[in-house]
């Protein structure tokens, strides 16, 4: 089997299992809400073609569907997570530049380059989450204060796990 599906299917796994065991209990100030999985969908490749990426997404958050007792949220919004990387990833990570990268990080990407991506696609993932949860808009405003603390509180996590996990030689 191919190295790099190899350490997708573990990275799948590694975030799956801290999401389900750990992150799902972790509410903090009762507003932010991480979900270190969306990472997966993040990390994939830059040349992973659109049918398959839409599909990997939505099936990472059936998982986490199943796993966290939902009604398919997670699965809406990483399909829109996996719709507008399709759209922004090549801009954001690489400039527009037709360079493919094998899994996005810190070590493979400028830094500032990969936050501006950590930030907008998990703050379109939040937003969508929790305005499915909401399902209206009142309380519009808590659910912006939810996205935005929960967005950073990923994005976080996302360094931390990048900084534990990845080692520059294997990206």
């Amino acid at each position: 089997m191919n190295n790099l599906l190899l350490r997708n299917i573990g990275r799948f796994c590694l975030l799956m299992f801290l999401q389900v065991v750990v992150l799902n209990h972790v509410y903090l100030g009762g507003y932010a809400m991480p979900m270190l999985y969306v990472l997966f969908i993040l990390m994939l490749p830059t040349d992973m073609k659109r049918i398959p990426l839409l599909l990997t997404a939505f099936a990472t958050g059936l998982v986490a569907d199943m796993m966290s007792n939902m009604l398919g949220f997670h699965a809406m919004a990483c399909t829109v997570v996996a719709m507008l990387r399709i759209l922004f990833a090549n801009r954001i990570l690489t400039r527009g530049e037709p360079v493919v990268i094998n899994t996005p990080s810190f070590y493979s990407v400028t830094p500032q380059y990969f936050i501006s991506y950590l930030l907008l696609m998990l703050g379109a993932f939040y937003f969508v989450f929790f305005l499915l949860e909401l399902f209206g808009f009142r309380g519009f405003g808590s659910m912006l204060l939810a996205t935005i603390l929960s967005t950073l509180t990923t994005t976080l996590l996302a360094v931390l796990y990048q900084y534990i996990f990845l080692k520059k030689e294997n990206v």
